[in-house]
């Protein structure tokens, strides 16, 4: 890959940092892009990697800023406010976009210009981190192996700690209510579900998240019935039963605004060891009409670690032509083994 052909927006924040030093590890020349000069710069002298400074806001500028650009890893979020620009830019001038959100709207927004990116020459592919790569891969597999499925429900938990990045996307997230797809629409439930998770470190209590998986895991496998589950302890599910009511409040700029610049000072993400050591687990249950069911159990590297690997190696592959050209899924783009053939992902382990 030339130093031209891969860019990566968003390189000064918590993940876009981590992309661009794994990057340079691995011998490849990413252009470092953001819209902070300073922070960009900065970064760009320590890798010694070229950098390029624009925003968002401005459509002419964005295009300029991927003048020559092949592909571009999208790392800024929230994903709500910088995906539908970024996917413009890329549309306008045949660069291939992905991206690592886990916002289910921004999801279903992306792959709704399938007929665009293909019109264009250009590999649409948003969600290449830990959201969803390792869960949309489960439940492909888990598809394969029942393929009359009509439910899917899957859940992760381990250790994975916030950056400020994340803590503010999860902010935006506190108004959506409990989604849920039933009968292939995304509805909302009156409550979370609930359920004990299983999994293969041992059985744990969680609840049910407006989770990116609602969108890809359909695109995906077309399982009509799909619930993401995460682990919380019990007394966040019952809280979680009235943010309902608290809903107006929470989708009002003023309030999102204050609790993320709240959050964002606390937030910090998992240190190096952390992400060195840690491990996530990954659950996932089909069933079909008769009542016959599969389990699959995976085990991979912290969050934040998978996103670095799942990532570049995703771009790796589209650069490479592996891809055609498209709005797609990773498990759709690369097939459901992708995951394990990340460093540190263990095989999936199915049940019948």
């Amino acid at each position: 890959m030339s130093e031209r052909s891969f860019l990566i927006y968003g390189a000064n924040g918590f993940t876009g940092r981590l992309l661009a030093e794994r990057a340079k590890e691995r011998g490849l020349r990413p252009i470092l892009a953001g819209r902070n000069p300073d922070d960009v710069t900065l970064l760009g002298k320590e890798l010694g990697l070229p950098v390029r400074i624009f925003g968002l806001d401005s459509a002419p500028a964005l295009r300029a800023g991927l003048e020559g650009v092949s592909l571009v890893l999208h790392a800024a979020g929230p994903y709500s406010k910088t995906s539908r620009p970024m996917v413009d830019a890329c549309l306008a001038g045949s660069v291939h976009y992905l991206d690592i959100t886990g916002e289910y709207a921004v999801l279903e927004a992306v792959l709704a210009r399938d007929a665009e990116a293909k019109s264009r020459g250009v590999v649409l592919l948003p969600a290449v981190g830990f959201d969803v790569v390792p869960t949309d891969c489960m439940a492909k597999t888990l598809a394969n192996a029942l393929p009359d499925a009509k439910r899917l429900e899957l859940a992760f938990t381990g250790g994975m700690l916030p950056s400020p990045g994340t803590a503010k996307t999860a902010v935006e997230g506190l108004s959506l209510g409990a989604k849920v797809r039933e009968d292939g629409a995304l509805v909302t439930l009156s409550a979370p579900r609930t359920r004990k998770i299983p999994f293969r470190s041992g059985a744990q209590f969680g609840m049910s998240i407006p989770w990116g998986d609602l969108v890809t895991a359909y695109r995906s496998t077309n399982i009509p019935d799909i619930t993401v589950y995460t682990v919380v302890p019990r007394a966040a599910a019952r809280g979680a039963r009235f943010l309902k009511y608290a809903a107006p409040l929470l989708s009002k700029p003023a309030v999102t605004e204050f609790l993320k610049r709240q959050v964002e000072k606390r937030a910090t993400g998992p240190s190096a060891d952390q992400r060195r050591t840690a491990r996530m687990w990954i659950w996932g249950r089909v069933e079909n009409a008769g009542g016959t069911a599969v389990e699959g159990h995976l085990g991979v590297p912290e969050g934040y670690e998978l996103t670095v690997l799942s990532a570049l190696a995703s771009a790796e592959r589209v650069l490479r032509g592996d891809v055609p050209p498209g709005a797609t899924t990773p498990s759709l783009a690369f097939g459901p083994d992708f995951v394990t053939t990340l460093p540190g992902v263990e095989p999936f382990e199915l049940v019948r």
